[in-house]
């Protein structure tokens, strides 16, 4: 919105419209109980100078149909427009998240970041978790605050790349004081966010997503969070990278970092494999990982199928001279378990009564995707 004129009933103002082949339309535009009309279009141009004057045809227009004051929407007046916008309806801007969270934010040391862009955004994030383009209108709506979503994107590569490690520093500082200078357990864990483009680049690459999305170029981000879930370190890793060889190189740097002693490491069954246990016997961690009954020997399946366990009960078996298995029985996972298994079954069956299975949909393996 370049320029309009305020009223209660009606609202006239020059709107620029980009087209989708490049060029600019510049129009007037009028508001009248929340309907937009073109009242008309100046014209269209991919000219800067040409809009520029077309804008400006545009706002005297405005002015000899609206016997209005004329308000600038340029950056260098932004402040003018909130004040107009916000005036007389001071109830809608939110203050709770600033007052609440806000102090939070700064107890926990983040206001030690500079800029003001990192405070509105994790603020936001926690209030309203939505794309940075929304982020924008969020802020605007409720904290008058005029930011470009441009300007965030560059503000996070900016963040990443100069201050992750402070924010790490911050976050694991305030998480030892929680737990009284205590740092024994660690639990890591990976996931992956996709980018609605087709192109790769050296970080942005196809692999497996574990949100279904594998057509997607990808990240995988992997956290460590210690005993209640604050979190300590991340890193972000290639695309296509195999979850399993990303756990050590974040659990190294981060004993090495903090200079720990002890470490017990806690992760779930996708990042368990033979390499893994192997170097972290050889480097002394102590570890809990998730294990699969399907991936342990006959012998040993068996002796775990015949147990009769009670919910919330638990047996110690010995898997071999290092390693010990600890087995739970869940009855709401149990049942979560079963249900998942007959939706499963339910849509194979579906779906071959359509014949819509192929063979695509059968791995190497022999398992059905579905």
């Amino acid at each position: 919105m370049v320029g309009g004129c305020p009223n209660v009933a009606l609202r006239v103002f020059v709107r620029k419209k980009p087209n989708k082949s490049g060029v600019v339309s510049i129009q007037v535009i009028s508001k009248r109980q929340g309907k937009y009309t073109v009242v008309k279009t100046i014209g269209s141009s991919t000219d800067p100078q040409q809009i520029q004057a077309f804008i400006t045809q545009g706002e005297h227009y405005v002015s000899s149909i609206v016997k209005q004051s004329k308000i600038n929407f340029e950056v260098e007046n932004e402040r003018a427009v909130i004040d107009l916008f916000f005036k007389g309806i001071d109830s809608i801007q939110l203050v709770g998240p600033e007052l609440l969270l806000g102090r939070l934010f700064d107890e926990i040391g983040f206001n030690k970041i500079k800029g003001e862009l990192f405070r509105s955004l994790v603020i936001t994030r926690l209030v309203y978790p939505v794309s940075k383009l929304k982020t924008t209108d969020h802020l605007f709506k409720y904290t008058g605050s005029i930011i470009d979503v441009e300007r965030i994107y560059r503000y996070l590569d900016k963040l990443n790349g100069k201050y992750k490690e402070q924010v790490q520093q911050i976050s694991y500082a305030h998480t030892l004081k929680i737990l009284d200078g205590q740092m024994s357990v660690v639990f890591y864990d990976v996931t992956t966010l996709y980018f609605e483009i087709e192109d790769e680049d050296d970080l942005r690459k196809t692999g497996f997503s574990k949100e279904g999305k594998h057509q997607h170029p990808q990240i995988v981000l992997g956290l460590l969070v210690s005993v209640d879930g604050y979190p300590l370190a991340y890193e972000i890793f290639e695309g296509k990278k195999f979850e399993g060889h990303t756990m050590l190189p974040v659990v190294e740097a981060f004993r090495k970092k903090y200079q720990l002693q002890d470490l017990i490491i806690i992760a779930d069954a996708g990042l368990l494999s033979n390499d893994n246990i192997e170097e972290l016997q050889q480097k002394k961690y102590n570890y809990i990982l998730g294990a699969r009954i399907k991936n342990e020997t006959s012998a040993l399946k068996q002796k775990i199928l015949g147990l009769h366990l009670s919910d919330g009960q638990s047996v110690l078996l010995e898997k071999d001279s290092t390693q010990k298995l600890i087995v739970s029985y869940s009855t709401k996972r149990a049942k979560k378990d079963a249900a998942n298994r007959r939706k499963g079954l339910e849509k194979l069956e579906r779906n071959i009564a359509n014949g819509k299975l192929t063979k695509q949909h059968i791995n190497n393996r022999g398992t059905i995707n579905i």
